[in-house]
């Protein structure tokens, strides 16, 4: 979290550009994301006419942004490939836009079959081919088993047709519960770290607890997702040659209703060859992704290094309900010259009386897990 006003900061931005440093960034600004999306960034940097002359023929560059809030650590917080180039010959600005390095994986589409390989082996395999270090949990499970009796079978793959590294890597994630991402040059293809300790806190307003580290704040509500919400996944199992449904929900438990119907929100996913486990598990993490965009909190605050997608950020000062802890979604951070170093983030979650609730019921009547007539 930002320093405390009283603190003085000084923040600088450096850019290299394939290990060579550029002499005049001007600005830069990055975002973050947990969206299973590349994270961008765009920016702007003063040339030289011999600056000017390679850029104008230059076809692929490495860009490494770094940012340094005194005058000994620089962070970096972006490395990616540029998409996208433009140059003012009469101001001699450019101006560029890329994404890390997840473009290596969105870019590059494959047929490849990965025989009774598990899902690991396979993050691996193409985190490899792209130079990239892991972080990646052991799976034991051989992606066949995935789809019962198609054990040697590209995934997503069901008509020929092809699909990139990062769709697969996407894909195998989901099977496993897993997250997938890259921050630098890491793969990381794990369950998201679990929340620790004490989240750091936004204040508008500085109190005994902390000072104010908020310079503008947005509260989004979606009173959809503020009702019960029942979430049922139906598929068809081709060794048990059956189908079936599972169903999870979440219970508002209370609360204030201005004109109600009382009907829970109805969500249906229809995926072919799950297990009776596999769809429940998919009910509720489905259950768990569409409850957390009930509150939406936008903050722009002071820039910092250390906040980043999937962790937990609270929020006090509003005496309401939306005074609760937040998973940080997007940050956008953005420093110049001419405005210094800021930064936007996006953060969402349920209410906290929202709880979810397993299925009892048989499914005619509204169960989970039993058998059904058909789609």
């Amino acid at each position: 979290m930002p320093a405390s006003s009283s603190a003085i900061r000084r923040p600088r931005l450096r850019v290299f550009a394939n290990g060579q440093a550029m002499p005049t960034p001007i600005s830069a600004e990055i975002t973050s994301n947990n969206h299973y999306a590349a994270d961008r960034y765009r920016l702007t940097a003063s040339l030289t006419a011999a600056e000017l002359s390679l850029w104008s023929t230059v076809t692929e560059s490495l860009i490494d942004i770094q940012v340094s809030l005194d005058s000994n650590d620089w962070r970096s917080v972006i490395q990616g490939e540029v998409d996208q180039l433009q140059i003012d010959p009469r101001t001699r600005l450019l101006t560029i836009e890329g994404r890390d390095l997840t473009s290596r994986l969105i870019e590059t589409r494959t047929q490849e079959t990965f025989a009774n390989q598990t899902s690991s082996e396979i993050a691996s395999i193409l985190a490899g081919r792209h130079g990239l270090s892991t972080d990646i949990t052991e799976t034991t499970t051989p992606v066949g088993a995935y789809w019962q009796l198609e054990h040697d079978r590209i995934t997503l793959d069901s008509f020929g047709r092809s699909i990139t590294e990062w769709d697969l890597l996407i894909t195998l994630a989901g099977h496993e519960g897993f997250d997938v991402w890259i921050t630098g040059t890491t793969l990381h293809f794990r369950q998201a770290d679990a929340p620790y300790g004490i989240p750091p806190v936004l204040r508008t307003l500085a109190t005994a607890a902390g000072p104010a580290n908020v310079m503008a704040l947005q509260l989004d509500r979606a009173l959809t997702l503020a009702r019960d919400i029942e979430v049922v996944v139906k598929s068809w199992n081709s060794r048990q040659a059956q189908a079936f449904a599972q169903t999870a929900r979440a219970s508002r438990g209370g609360g204030a209703r201005l004109g109600a119907t009382g009907k829970p929100q109805k969500y249906v996913y229809v995926v072919p060859n799950l297990s009776p486990d596999a769809a429940l598990k998919l009910a509720q993490t489905r259950l768990a992704e569409l409850t957390r965009h009930e509150r939406i909190i936008h903050a722009t605050m002071p820039g910092e290094l250390a906040l980043s997608p999937r962790q937990q950020i609270a929020l006090e000062g509003t005496f309401s309900a939306f005074d609760q802890t937040y998973w940080i979604d997007e940050i956008t951070r953005h420093i110049s010259f001419e405005h210094g170093f800021t930064q936007t983030l996006r953060a969402r979650n349920a209410s906290p009386i929202n709880q979810a609730t397993s299925p009892t019921d048989p499914i005619g009547t509204g169960t989970g897990g039993a058998p059904w007539s058909g789609f």
